[in-house]
């Protein structure tokens, strides 16, 4: 279902301007109910102002009288032949001027964690253009010293959604090159979901690397045989004498 221009504001207008419930305001703005009644109490949108759609030819008053008498009608969008084809219109994302500052810090993380990904997918992702993430990624950015990576989804740069599908499409095309992964490669190139319900791999630490009796089994290690004591004593152990010691000790006085 298509959504109006400007969602927040025609919420705000809403409900400062008719009696419409909060569930029929949610489902045409595509907010959920609490945040609709969020705004009512002026927790949400604070400064807000809102967005007449009667004016901005998105609604009708005749819809709007409809859905004050029945609580259980919803709203529908006005049609407009000029916005017709819009949500198709390619080009670089809108970022907000708030969170442009933002922007280097989520393609430093997407750089990071995600190598596999196109300058192209990223630049699609976070709104940003390919001289930018090139300079990223061979750290030649003007400000690259103080640049932290920063996932793009807590900065409101994408949705989760959107970065998921990107990863997948990636993780497709490298099971289609047959290129071997490792498991932290597998890993980064699966959705959050799945991820999460990995089981982890059981490692070697690099500190004990070399030594033939560490293993991760459960198997007990076979003893060797125990090498025979030599007793000091028998590195004395001369040959006892013959007959001409003998008679020597009877010549003697």
């Amino acid at each position: 279902m298509a959504k109006p221009l400007m969602a927040k504001a025609t919420a705000v207008w809403l409900v400062d301007n008719t009696t419409i419930s909060f569930k029929q305001i949610a489902d045409f703005v595509g907010m959920h109910e609490l945040e609709v009644q969020g705004i009512a109490d002026g927790d949400v949108a604070a400064g807000v102002k809102g967005f007449d759609p009667i004016a901005n030819n998105q609604l009708t008053q005749d819809e709007i009288d409809s859905a004050q008498g029945n609580p259980l009608h919803k709203l529908k969008l006005k049609f407009n032949p000029a916005a017709s084809g819009e949500e198709k219109r390619r080009g670089p994302r809108y970022t907000p001027l708030s969170k442009r500052q933002d922007r280097p810090n989520s393609i430093l993380w997407l750089v990071k964690f995600h190598p596999e990904l196109s300058d192209g997918q990223i630049a699609k992702l976070v709104g940003t253009t390919k001289p930018t993430i090139q300079s990223i990624r061979e750290r030649t950015h003007w400000n690259i010293s103080n640049m932290q990576p920063i996932d793009p989804v807590a900065l409101g740069l994408c949705k989760q959604s959107e970065l998921d599908a990107i990863v997948q499409k990636a993780a497709a095309k490298k099971a289609a090159e047959g290129g071997v992964m490792s498991d932290d490669e597998r890993r980064k190139l699966v959705s959050t979901e799945q991820s999460l319900e990995m089981d982890a791999a059981p490692k070697i630490p690099t500190a004990i690397e070399g030594l033939e009796t560490f293993s991760l089994s459960d198997d007990p290690v076979e003893e060797k045989e125990e090498e025979p004591v030599i007793d000091a004593d028998s590195f004395f152990n001369l040959p006892k004498g013959g007959a001409e010691d003998e008679d020597e000790d009877d010549l003697r006085p």
